[in-house]
């Protein structure tokens, strides 16, 4: 084994034939031996650094920096590992607080006597109150409920859902909620998220998952915006585009030619004052048209949420673009 190669494991056969893991070694990167200046490897069972050539004991008793426990599959380590989840802002309390199991077994996986079930469900009961210490931490977390089950829907992935977290937070923060509802102010900030970081969901989408209507999602908006300066990028066309695609099971050549015709409207200026949504619905519209592929407007407004005024206003404006 040289210096560079890869970790091995030593094995040696048990009595029923099979084979048990006795060691670890690693190659230790950089350093060469001494006597013969081959490649030296860690042991790590042994806790001594050898070399791989002669057998030279260049250093014993070495530090291990590793778990004291060893595992051969994924399900083992989890089950071994004792580190907590990493903090996020999706819990109020950023994960960092201890939370007792629901299940009522112990460490070897046991059932609970009744009166143990008893006094863990007390226990479980007081936790949570002793989580939620004041009216804000009240707030903040029935806020970050609302922001992961609203993504939920939408299908928005975690890293979202964080930012959506952390710019509530910051309203809440600078005191930005009097005066306005918790499911406002967290769609609000659902939104801002998906457009921060260019996933495509519409006020109307986020209307259709949360309490309150599309109005108050927009005003909220605007005016959490505008305090926290959030300095959110306009929505380009074409990320509706691959979405109104697959919900009218568009060929691949429909799909590139309103890609083409969005990006000749968004450099036309057509998209600016006017809503995304309706310019990708039209240019999908439009290159079916051009690619003769028979797709209704009907067909495109259902699937775009939009009416088919839109489309029809938007078509014209978007093919001369094109043609231009």
């Amino acid at each position: 084994m040289t210096a560079e190669s890869g970790p091995s494991r030593i094995r040696e056969r048990d009595r029923t034939g099979g084979t048990s893991e006795t060691s670890t070694t690693r190659a230790a990167a950089g350093e060469r031996c001494p006597e013969c200046d081959g490649g030296l490897v860690v042991a790590e069972e042994a806790a001594e650094l050898h070399c791989a050539e002669c057998g030279l004991v260049v250093d014993a008793d070495r530090v291990d920096h590793g778990p004291e426990w060893r595992a051969y599959d994924d399900s083992q380590r989890t089950e071994r590992s004792r580190v907590g989840a990493p903090a996020t802002e999706l819990i109020h309390d950023r994960g960092l607080s201890t939370d007792i199991d629901w299940r009522d077994r112990d460490a070897a996986g046991r059932v609970l006597s009744a009166e143990r079930r008893a006094e863990m469900r007390r226990l479980r009961t007081w936790h949570e109150r002793f989580r939620t210490q004041d009216a804000e931490d009240r707030n903040l977390k029935y806020a970050l409920g609302e922001i992961d089950r609203m993504a939920s829907g939408l299908g928005v992935p975690r890293s979202t859902r964080e930012t959506a977290s952390v710019i509530y937070r910051r309203a809440l923060d600078q005191g930005l909620l009097p005066g306005r509802s918790i499911e406002g102010v967290a769609a609000a900030a659902l939104y801002a998220a998906t457009r921060l970081d260019g996933i495509a969901r519409s006020i109307d989408e986020v209307a259709t998952v949360s309490r309150i209507d599309a109005l108050e999602i927009e005003r909220t908006y605007r005016y959490i915006n505008r305090e926290l300066s959030l300095k959110v990028p306009p929505t380009d066309p074409n990320e509706y585009v691959g979405r109104f695609a697959s919900a009218l099971d568009c060929s691949d050549a429909v799909t590139r030619r309103a890609r083409e015709l969005v990006r000749a409207a968004t450099d036309a200026g057509v998209h600016s004052g006017r809503h995304p949504v309706g310019i990708a619905a039209a240019a999908l519209y439009a290159a079916a048209t051009i690619e003769d592929v028979t797709i209704t407007q009907s067909d495109v407004a259902e699937a775009a949420d939009v009416s088919e005024v839109t489309i029809r206003n938007r078509y014209r404006e978007v093919l001369d673009a094109y043609r231009d």
